[in-house]
């Protein structure tokens, strides 16, 4: 489980994602040149990316680690076969 401070940093950089998103819509209305509204658009898949490697990591040092202690070798190979999928999804959308 993720502590609140955690959980409440992860949300306070959802929160800003929102704010860039709301700003590339007021763009987009405003025809703005383009060049400005991909780079705010690659600013916000930063930040996504960002928000993806907190919680990629609180997995990694909470449920995995748990599951590593805890000797059971069904859910050791669960948490490592989640892993593995969840990284060969990471590299087919990155």
């Amino acid at each position: 489980m993720m502590t609140q401070q955690e959980k409440q940093n992860i949300q306070n950089r959802l929160s800003r994602v929102e704010g860039q998103i709301a700003g590339i819509k007021r763009m987009i209305g405003e025809d703005r040149y383009c060049v400005d509204v991909l780079t705010q658009v690659s600013a916000v898949l930063s930040a996504l990316r960002r928000v993806e490697d907190d919680i990629l990591y609180q997995h990694l040092h909470t449920c995995v680690a748990h599951a590593m202690r805890s000797g059971e070798k069904g859910d050791q190979k669960e948490k490592v076969d989640e892993i593995i999928d969840l990284l060969n999804k990471f590299r087919n959308h990155g």
